[in-house]
């Protein structure tokens, strides 16, 4: 697998070109480790410490370092990692968890200690008001 590689205007970002789609439609950035919990291959990046940015588009990886850090150390790995992810099919998120989902209870919210109406006795024309 060949992973072509871009500069940007930005020096402490490259931008990786895998030569396979990367998102189907719209795109991702992860600007920390936390948020990069959503994704294996953003995670793995965000591990090689020097990593201080990721973002996904239609057809490549975007990578930014820390200032101080050298592409000329980190892109060996980063190529690794991007090569790695692709070549084994690995998802790029992580399955959905309702986990992280806050849902109101029966318990919760403005209305949970009112009654509920009982609409078989309340007159069809306040109903509809």
């Amino acid at each position: 697998m060949l992973i072509e590689t871009e500069s940007t205007p930005n020096p402490a970002t490259l931008k990786f070109l895998p030569g396979r789609p990367v998102m189907e439609t719209g795109t991702r950035d992860f600007a920390s480790p936390e948020e990069a919990e959503a994704s294996p291959l953003a995670q793995a990046l965000f591990t090689l410490g020097d990593v201080s940015g990721v973002f996904f588009g239609r057809d490549f990886v975007s990578v930014t370092i820390a200032p101080g850090a050298e592409w000329s150390m980190a892109k060996p790995d980063v190529l690794g990692i991007i090569m790695d992810h692709f070549l084994g099919d690995m998802p790029l998120f992580n399955p959905a968890s309702a986990a992280g989902i806050s849902v109101p209870g029966e318990t919760e919210g403005a209305f949970a200690d009112a009654p509920a109406p009982d609409l078989a006795s309340t007159p069809a024309q306040a109903r509809r008001a």
